[in-house]
């Protein structure tokens, strides 16, 4: 799903793929009493997926990932250590899962007793608010997965990165756990900066949460698996309701922001999608009308699958607006979409029924489908490895196959997005028949 590496000039070298240690790990880890198999520290995931990006790195077979698992040393004294989780940003399916894999390898593999949830997000992190942090326990965590949102609850939006540092300190953490998006994932770097910069030893490790699937090195995210189930759902619809007409026209919106991942794995889901609109390709609406007309006029019907960032510069003049995130607030190409398709075919006589499917927020609320599932439960495991054995400023990820720790600078310098020369891409095309180029 990776789609290999991108541009040789966005290539890390070996030394951009290290990861910061607090310190020695000189505490044996209880993990060695049950015989199990820990992480050969010597090796790494390369980046490269086959011998031509391979040939193409300047570092070779020295460049990658430091492989994620438990090591047999630790940086902690797990009886006398104090772990924080936050859940921050919007929500995604499998959130709840990572909570409880943390707290639950936290307390039964390592024997960790003191496990705070700090409640709302990073806002949560700051004494003003006045949010009680939870107490964790395996009893309070035990059925939190069979939910969707978050036990701890969320916010988005800036907070002081000092004041931050502070509580964590007054409370006494030595382990920071962050479940976020790229926004959670640079407020995590910022927090372990201004913890390095004190001198102090706590650990930040954060765990990628996105449906968009839009994070750099990261094959796979949390909740996109679910998210690309229930999208297919949302496209079933429209295509019954488009066929079962004259002139029938499904059209689902789906989210991603910038990136186009979800948009196109639903449509390799379902054979019956005419258009996928992604942000990455550009189109121009005559054209788009102009294909549709053609289709409707072979088939009639169509369905048409759009990604909620594409065809933002249809929508707007300008610098977006920004959100609380940071992010660009999204114009709705949807609605444009439904408006500018209705009147097209009015303007010719031949009035389309037009069928149009968001999806979005019930996507976001629901609980974890059972491979996302499986996958929050390994990503919460390697959290508490890595952070127990003094790992800091990183992301547990997944890359060729293996989960890896993955530097938070690297994993955020900018979006990850669909590649239109790419693999993906090109089953998109072959799957719906649209032409190739619709500018």
């Amino acid at each position: 799903m990776n789609g290999g590496m991108p541009p040789s000039t966005e290539l890390p070298r070996a030394a951009d793929l290290h990861v910061r240690r607090l310190g020695d790990a000189r505490t044996p880890s209880p993990l060695q009493k049950r015989g199990v198999r820990f992480v050969d520290e010597s090796c790494r995931v390369l980046l490269a997926s086959d011998t031509g990006e391979l040939s193409r790195h300047p570092d070779g077979p020295t460049a990658g990932f430091e492989p994620a698992g438990p090591r047999p040393a630790l940086f902690f004294e797990p009886a006398h250590t104090r772990c924080g989780i936050v859940t921050c940003g919007g929500l995604c399916p499998g959130i709840n899962d990572v909570v409880r894999s943390i707290v639950l390898t936290l307390w039964h593999h390592y024997g960790v007793r003191d496990i705070l949830g700090f409640r709302y997000g990073y806002a949560g992190l700051v004494e003003k608010h006045g949010f009680t942090p939870m107490p964790l326990t395996p009893e309070t965590v035990h059925a939190i997965h069979e939910a969707g949102g978050t036990v701890l609850g969320t916010s988005r939006g800036l907070q002081d990165v000092g004041d931050m540092v502070d509580t964590l300190q007054r409370r006494g953490i030595d382990a920071l756990f962050t479940i976020g998006g790229d926004g959670t994932l640079r407020g995590a770097s910022a927090i372990a900066r201004e913890i390095e910069r004190r001198g102090a030893a706590m650990a930040v490790v954060g765990v990628p949460k996105t449906i968009d699937n839009d994070l750099l090195w990261i094959e796979r995210s949390f909740g996109f698996a679910t998210a690309v189930n229930e999208a297919t759902r949302a496209i079933v619809a429209a295509h019954t309701e488009a066929h079962c007409v004259r002139c029938g026209i499904g059209l689902v919106k789906l989210m991603g922001r910038m990136s186009g991942f979800i948009a196109a794995h639903a449509t390799l889901a379902n054979s019956s999608v005419n258009f996928c609109l992604v942000p990455e390709v550009p189109f121009r609406i005559e054209r788009l009308l102009a294909a549709l007309d053609e289709r409707l006029r072979e088939s009639d019907h169509a369905v048409i699958v759009v990604a909620e960032g594409a065809g933002q510069e249809l929508l707007r003049q300008g610098q977006p607006e920004l959100d609380d995130s940071g992010n660009p607030i999204l114009g709705d190409i949807g609605l444009f979409l439904r408006t500018a398709i209705r009147q097209h075919f009015e303007r010719h006589g031949r009035p389309a029924r037009i069928k149009y499917i968001d999806p979005s927020y019930l996507i976001r609320s629901l609980p974890a489908d059972s491979f996302d599932s499986a996958l929050c439960l390994a990503l919460g495991q390697h959290a508490a490895h890595a952070a127990m054995a003094g790992r800091t400023d990183m992301l547990v990820g997944i890359w060729n196959g293996r989960f890896t720790h993955v530097p938070l600078e690297l994993a955020t310098a900018h979006r990850r997005q669909l590649d239109p020369q790419g693999p993906v891409w090109q089953r998109v095309l072959s799957a719906t028949g649209q032409p190739a180029d619709l500018t």
